[in-house]
């Protein structure tokens, strides 16, 4: 009998010695760890990010985990951080904007990385196409070949005297080059003096501006990149302080006084990449998942902004905006 007892008492504690561990592994193999890389801070778009994948049944602290990094507009932090997120086993890297894919891919060539914005991947030799990536990269690109052309053709519309345009935008940014490129050939093409104006860090843009008011610049396209969203309201307010009307590349422009923008939703984008990701937790190849390309835009005009700068907007304008702020 005590034979039988001390029997059964080894296999129950063999059994525990079994299942605790395996319990735990199962538990902490249900979790996702998913990277978040952006070279600035832009919360509400991380916040539909965050949504979706509730929507598809990821809850924090239960399946999924979030690991952070922004940069804030220091575009030299972005290795270090892509980095970090590389020696933490992440299962995929989430990032926006195009330099911080490129750290991203730097760091690593396994780990999935889904852009939920950021310039052209082919261009940037993210990807081999759009259609089929091939490599770790995929997701969403937000400059589609004729965007800055279109942003200079509604402000030519708003301004349609405007005879000298600038371009603002941040010189280290390497995605920016194409589009101040494509608002050259715009100009040239409209029969407009064109100028570029690159600045290295916020310290410039006082200068900027007082460049732009020497050179009696009648228009201007903020070109938007991580520094220059993070100084957004400092460019809007600067704008307004030299009387220039400017375009700008997303709503939150407009939202803190900017004259007009034209943008895809990105927080519509963002939902789309937290799609992506789920896809690829569930198995699926980065390398064979197409690069998808916004088909709808926003126009926002912020008729106050127009009003103090003694602009009058259109009637064919106001009729074709999605959203006119008083």
């Amino acid at each position: 009998m005590r034979r039988r007892r001390a029997l059964l008492a080894s296999v129950a504690l063999l059994a525990t010695v079994l299942q605790v561990p395996r319990s735990s592994a199962q538990s902490s193999a249900r979790v996702a760890v998913i990277g978040l890389l952006d070279a600035t801070e832009r919360p509400e778009w991380w916040d539909a990010f965050r949504q979706q994948l509730r929507e598809l049944g990821y809850v924090e602290g239960r399946n999924v985990r979030f690991e952070q990094r922004y940069a804030k507009g220091n575009l030299d932090l972005l290795p270090g951080l892509a980095k970090g997120l590389v020696e933490l086993r992440v299962a995929v890297i989430v990032t926006t904007s195009g330099v911080a894919a490129l750290a991203a891919q730097r760091a690593t060539r396994t780990i999935p990385i889904v852009m939920a914005s950021g310039a052209d991947q082919v261009a940037l030799g993210l990807a081999a196409s759009l259609a089929r990536p091939g490599g770790n990269v995929t997701g969403v690109s937000t400059l589609t070949p004729d965007l800055a052309a279109k942003r200079f053709e509604l402000l030519r519309e708003l301004v349609p005297k405007s005879t000298r345009v600038a371009a603002l935008w941040h010189t280290d940014n390497v995605p920016s080059r194409a589009s101040v490129r494509e608002l050259d050939g715009a100009a040239a093409r409209a029969r407009v003096a064109f100028l570029s104006v690159g600045i290295r860090s916020a310290e410039e843009l006082p200068d900027a501006f007082a460049q732009m008011s020497r050179e009696r610049i009648d228009a201007l396209v903020v070109v938007s990149g991580p520094l220059i969203f993070q100084e957004r309201k400092r460019i809007v307010d600067l704008a307004l302080k030299h009387r220039i009307p400017a375009m700008y590349g997303a709503t939150e422009y407009a939202e803190v006084g900017g004259l007009l923008s034209y943008a895809p939703s990105y927080p519509e984008l963002f939902r789309h990449a937290a799609i992506y990701v789920d896809k690829i937790l569930k198995g699926a190849n980065p390398a064979d998942m197409p690069i998808e390309q916004p088909t709808t835009f926003e126009l926002v005009i912020n008729a106050n902004t127009a009003r103090a700068l003694g602009v009058v907007i259109p009637p064919s304008l106001l009729a074709r905006a999605n959203r006119v702020i008083q």
